[in-house]
């Protein structure tokens, strides 16, 4: 089992790896046939932070992937709340509701939305943005701490009321910090399928609140593609990410397997 699933994660991660390499490259060698061997040089990284500012790209995602965090657990919280300790006839089906609006591509209402932000005055703007990201994930967040309180014993917060805690009590002194392993890896899932995005960042922006999404595909041109450009551009934008990913993936694992055991 273990060298099977060393096996995969090598095949997954090969096309990163091979992605950082032709960064290194040039654009000779990029489309010459596949090559270990070959003397790395900078010239690609150099010619993209030349035709670009990459930190302005870097930190609209950032500004975009955690803001539009922060806004869906502030919404998702308490719905998520309501839905798991006071369920009407309703709460099975908003759930199933707010999950099959995952399955409606998100083209099909990019007119309206276009529009709707057109008179707003929210195109290119990272506020519209930050949005747009929200209402993509809120569906997603809700459902996973709708599971994450589900599984928390209703006697803590029944001992809570008792004692006179308000509603807001109990979410604050209880039940944050008792699925605070669960929420913790709701938000980190949000921000990197946030950071991904690629769909409404293109449609929506232009260059004032591009994110890094919009930045790689700058690369790719009517002339074609610039293998050794579009990898290291690459590289930069996902650096960020993956490290950030690295270190906190044992908050994650924890996270997503909170309430398996009992």
């Amino acid at each position: 089992m273990a060298v099977l699933g060393w096996t995969v994660a090598l095949v997954i991660f090969f096309p990163i790896f091979w992605m950082i390499l032709t960064g290194f490259k040039t654009e000779a060698e990029a489309i010459a046939e596949p090559s270990l061997i070959f003397t790395p040089t900078l010239d690609s990284y150099v010619e993209v932070q030349n035709r670009a500012d990459y930190f302005k790209f870097a930190w609209n995602s950032v500004v975009v992937a955690f803001g539009s965090t922060l806004l869906a657990l502030l919404i998702a919280i308490p719905s998520a709340y309501s839905m798991a300790f006071l369920p009407t006839k309703r709460t099975k089906g908003t759930l199933l509701w707010m999950l099959s609006t995952k399955m409606l591509p998100p083209v099909g209402v990019l007119v309206p939305i276009y529009l709707l932000f057109r008179d707003m005055g929210l195109l290119d703007t990272l506020t519209g943005l930050t949005i747009v990201y929200m209402l993509m994930n809120l569906p997603i967040v809700v459902w996973m701490l709708y599971t994450f309180f589900k599984d928390l014993p209703r006697d803590i917060l029944e001992a809570g009321r008792m004692d006179g805690a308000s509603t807001l009590q109990e979410i604050a002194y209880l039940l944050l910090p008792l699925t605070l392993p669960g929420i913790a890896s709701t938000g980190l899932l949000s921000v990197i399928l946030s950071w991904n995005e690629s769909f409404w960042s293109l449609n929506l922006t232009t260059s004032q609140a591009a994110p890094l999404t919009a930045y790689i595909a700058s690369f790719s041109s009517p002339e074609g593609l610039f293998w050794a450009k579009l990898s290291a551009a690459s590289t930069m934008a996902i650096a960020p990410i993956l490290v950030f990913g690295w270190l906190t993936q044992k908050q994650m694992v924890r996270g997503l397997t909170f309430g398996a055991v009992k």
